[in-house]
């Protein structure tokens, strides 16, 4: 891609606040226009941080990139930005679309192209019929809702969402997804933050994973976990235990000992692995699998199911801030420099 086609390109993000926490480090991150990117991370991982520099709320310690093709920091650029914060505020004596049409004219909207987008986006956010309705009467997930729509009002070229579907019900959060669609469609990009990895995954075109301050994986969902992969093959229950059809399918792999644990070699080097009424076996290609079936088969087993399975975003995300030598949750928030390594930080 060329450097227009990037609606965000950061480089060596780093962020060193007072009392020495370093709460970003060298974060490299490019998000192209027409995708939804989702940024994850646990509480203190600086999502909300590196947000907040693109907003320029917070002054990076240092920072090398651009947003829409100018350099980060450049104030004119946010007219063409859209932006949901995490724990937003609006008047309560406004109407939903009082709201919509006030932060359009904080964006330089024109007052008859504000008030025509605020009435197409209290229908897209799927709140017509609370519109003229005051805020202090909204629920939560109503007041998201409406913010989605005040961050749209500009019709940006970049979304920054944190925590967009919080305190939404399953219906909203469809809605919201839908919405987000829509936006994608355009040709926009979506910077989307949120704890709900599920949710990420059903509408995220690539994630980045931030832990301490720093990216720990970055790509699309297929893209981290290649080389992850396995396929499951699963008996109907019968007369004979499932581990025991399997063993006798394949008595090279797990050898002739009843009670050796259920893990062996296939050909190649790929692990074999018995789970209940299921084997687990490491291999991508469904051509690779054919013989294992043909076998159990022949031994007479039952296959109820054969599923390709990967490991989901909360998989990636567990793996992420796991010590591997330990297998402890690392300590996830920013971390504070090392006596003797104090830099200079800029407030």
């Amino acid at each position: 891609m060329t450097a227009t086609e990037w609606a965000i390109d950061l480089a060596d993000v780093d962020k060193v606040y007072r009392g020495r926490v370093h709460a970003l480090r060298g974060i490299n991150m490019r998000v192209a226009r027409g995708e939804i990117f989702g940024l994850l991370g646990p509480n203190g991982a600086g999502k909300s941080t590196l947000v907040k520099i693109l907003m320029t709320v917070v002054k990076p310690t240092r920072c090398r990139g651009s947003m829409l093709g100018q350099p980060v920091g450049h104030k004119p650029t946010l007219a063409r930005v859209g932006y949901l914060p995490e724990h937003h505020r609006f008047p309560d004596y406004l109407t939903g679309r009082q709201v919509v049409e006030f932060y359009g004219g904080l964006c330089g909207v024109p007052r008859t192209d504000r008030r025509r987008r605020a009435a197409e986006l209290v229908d897209l956010v799927g709140m017509h019929e609370w519109a003229d309705a005051r805020v202090k009467s909204y629920s939560k997930g109503m007041r998201q809702r409406v913010g989605i729509a005040q961050a749209l009002v500009n019709d940006p070229d970049l979304v920054l969402l944190d925590e967009p579907t919080d305190g939404v019900d399953p219906v909203g959060r469809r809605e919201i997804r839908q919405v987000l669609t829509h936006v994608k469609a355009q040709g926009k990009a979506v910077l989307l933050n949120s704890h709900l990895l599920s949710e990420l995954e059903m509408v995220c075109d690539r994630v980045s994973i931030l832990v301490q301050g720093s990216v720990a994986s970055q790509g699309t969902i297929d893209e981290l976990t290649r080389g992850k992969r396995r396929y499951e093959i699963e008996l109907a229950p019968g007369d004979e235990p499932a581990a025991a059809v399997f063993r006798a399918a394949l008595p090279d792999v797990f050898g002739a000992d009843p009670d050796a644990a259920g893990v062996g070699t296939l050909p190649g080097g790929h692990t074999a692995r018995l789970e209940g009424p299921a084997l687990w076996v490491d291999l991508i290609d469904p051509r690779d699998v054919q013989w294992l079936i043909d076998a159990v088969r022949a031994r007479g087993g039952v296959i109820r199911a054969v599923r390709q399975v990967r490991p989901s975003l909360e998989d990636l995300f567990m793996e992420a801030v796991t010590d591997p030598r330990t297998g402890k949750t690392l300590d996830v928030g920013a971390a504070k420099d090392a006596p003797g390594r104090r830099r200079r930080a800029r407030p």
